[in-house]
Order: C-alpha cells, then structure tokens, then sequence
C-alpha cells in the first residue's frame, strides 16, 4: 500500500511541476522534478524496509531511483542488474532525455570511464516514465571524492544525483543513501560525535570547510549482499568527501 500511496504522491508532484521545466543553474543537465521525486520515494524506504533480503532492497533501491528491474537484457541497452550491485554503479542519476545521450568524449571527460560511454539507449529503455521529464540511470561514482565531483553524472551529464548509496565502515554491512543537495556545516564538533574520538575528528575535519550531504535512508540487508571487496571500495571511492559523512557516523554508531 506504501508504493501506491507514493505513487500517487509522485503523479502529484510531477504533475505540479510539469508546467515549468525547472533548470539547476549549476548542473543544468539535471532532471530536476525527477529527482526530487527520487528523493521522495528514497525518503519512504523505512530502516527496516531495507534491512531485508538484498535482492528485495535493490529492487526497492530501483523503485526509488526511477529504474526497471531488467536482467534480460544486453549491456547498454536497458539491463540494470549492475545498479547498486557492485562498488562503483551507485549514483542514483536522473537527467533531462536529450542530456541522457551526451557521451564521455570531450577532452574535459571523466578519467577511468570508457571513451563514449554511450548510455542513453538504455537510459529509455529503464527509466520509469511516471517520474515525469528526463530519464535514470545508476551511474558510476568514481571521481565523486574531487571537489567539485567529477563523477558521470556531474561531468557527462552535467546533472546532479538524487542519492547514492555508500556502504558503511568498518563492516561494511550497513548502507546509506544520502543527496547531493546538503546544508553548510559551520564546525561544532560535537554535532558530529560518534563512538570514538577519532571518528569525530576525522568527520570534523571533512564537514568543517564543506557542504553537507542529507542522509535519506539506511538499511543493513541480509542475504547475498554483493562481494565485501566492493562494499569496502564503495566506501574508499567517496573516503574524504561530503558523500562519505552519514556513512562514517552510521557505521560509528553501529
């Protein structure tokens, strides 16, 4: 009843936004009443929601994130068995439909994606349709630790996300989603306390001079979780950034 109660939520909001197109000055690639939808439907994902089975969560990661549950098809051409299934395909992107087409070929390209990186073909194959404008993809987020990011979605897409997940430290079993929007943190401390003084210090340091990313949900799934190699790159792929924050408070206080 939730996804239906969501759903209906969504139409709503979309359709609201559907008389005027709203541009992100910044990142004006970006599908932006289709990723506050995004948001929203990540927002509704209860702690426990999310502690199930992991193939139910990524389903459930999926739905939030505007994007088919599609394993039968070619890579490229709508197959999303990857999203949020590894370490680096965890950026929950919604771009405007002629920005899903832009390839990774400028001489200001993303370092370490393929040359190309053609994904619009698949991009409206998967993307939900009643999230309004543009389409979705989980796009790789290596290069989001560099500030700004210079991750997909920031440099080929010129979009923001509407969340990523980030696996917590030092086990690496639980997970956040957290946005790209976030507020400034002015330097207290103790705002930040955690399980042990050297986690404090260490979140001090990287939200006293930076923006803060909105923590939308967590969970910590049971069952076949991807490999703990990748959950553990995951992390290191975001280490030092404000994408990093909520996942080292919520792994502290595990």
């Amino acid at each position: 009843m939730r996804f239906f109660a969501s759903l209906a939520a969504t139409r709503s909001f979309v359709a609201m936004s559907a008389a005027k197109l709203e541009i992100d000055p910044v990142y004006p690639g970006t599908a932006v009443a289709r990723m506050t939808a995004c948001r929203e439907r990540a927002r509704s994902l209860s702690p426990a929601e999310l502690s199930e089975d992991w193939i139910d969560v990524r389903r459930k990661l999926l739905w939030a994130a505007g994007l088919r549950d599609i394993t039968d098809a070619p890579p490229g051409m709508g197959y999303t068995g990857h999203a949020f299934n590894d370490d680096n395909h965890c950026d929950a992107t919604c771009m405007l439909g002629e920005v899903a087409h832009n390839l990774n070929d400028s001489d200001d390209r993303v370092q370490g994606i393929a040359v190309n990186n053609k994904l619009g073909p698949g991009i409206e194959v998967a993307s939900l349709p009643e999230l309004g404008v543009g389409g979705s993809w989980s796009t790789c987020t290596n290069g989001c630790h560099l500030d700004p990011p210079r991750d997909v979605a920031h440099v080929q897409f010129r979009s923001r996300i509407a969340f990523k997940l980030v696996w917590c430290p030092d086990e690496y079993k639980s997970f956040v989603l957290v946005d790209d929007d976030g507020v400034f943190a002015l330097g207290d401390p103790s705002a930040l306390a955690c399980s042990s003084p050297e986690r404090t210090c260490e979140l001090f340091r990287v939200t006293s001079l930076r923006s803060l990313c909105a923590l939308l949900a967590h969970g910590t799934p049971t069952g076949a979780l991807p490999p703990a190699r990748a959950r553990r790159s995951n992390f290191e792929l975001v280490k030092g950034s404000k994408y990093a924050v909520e996942a080292v408070k919520h792994g502290g206080a595990a």
